[in-house]
């Protein structure tokens, strides 16, 4: 018996080199029904990214257009560039029992939280996940494996993760990401559970009386 239920709105961070987009990849290989929002951002493409696949790349007047239309949930500005996810990635596919996953910055997640604080409908289909290296060290080792970004930004981004790092109480859960494998199989056990709640269910999920 299949019953119709409203997806869920599940907002992911970790700072950079905590291996959240590893992670996330694996899960939308593994659930069906769970969508990436793609976010804006006014930075330039990295490596192999897609314009409309891995980010909606911006100029900053069309960023800042989006922002005096109110087209966001939620923008920041981290590590020097605008990010911002719109709301149309969002509120119609949740209606449709989709999963939509958020992979924002601490400062978009806790934006996401002061905004539906008020909203009880989207509070309630709103989850939250941090992912957090196993420490300074490494995550320094991580981002200089890379290869990808200058001294500069690697300096910056590490002096960053220290204020990420702060706020990891303000989610429902957390993961260290200290080896893949395990992460992979938490994350992917959080996903499991959440969809089983009560309020996402539309109906009763089992024959009536």
């Amino acid at each position: 018996m299949e019953t119709a239920r409203f997806g869920m709105i599940l907002v992911v961070s970790g700072p950079s080199g905590s291996g959240k987009s590893t992670l996330c990849a694996g899960m939308f290989e593994q659930f069906d029904g769970l969508e990436f929002s793609v976010s804006c951002t006014t930075r330039a493409p990295r490596g192999q990214e897609k314009h409309g696949v891995d980010y909606h790349f911006l100029t900053v007047a069309q960023f800042e257009e989006h922002i005096r239309n109110n087209d966001f949930i939620e923008y920041a500005n981290v590590h020097g560039n605008y990010y911002g996810t719109l709301k149309s990635e969002v509120y119609d596919r949740t209606e449709r029992g989709i999963d939509v996953l958020l992979d924002i910055d601490v400062q978009g997640a806790l934006a996401v939280k002061k905004l539906f604080a008020d909203d009880p409908v989207l509070r309630s289909r709103t989850e939250s996940v941090f992912i957090a290296p196993p420490g300074y060290t490494e995550l320094e080792r991580r981002l200089r494996g890379r290869g990808t970004d200058a001294e500069e930004s690697i300096l910056r981004r590490l002096a960053n993760s220290k204020k990420e790092m702060s706020f990891w109480r303000e989610y429902d859960y957390i993961i260290v990401n200290d080896d893949l494998a395990s992460a992979r199989t938490a994350f992917s056990q959080i996903i499991s559970s959440l969809r089983l709640k009560s309020a996402r269910y539309k109906e009763a999920p089992f024959h009536e009386y």
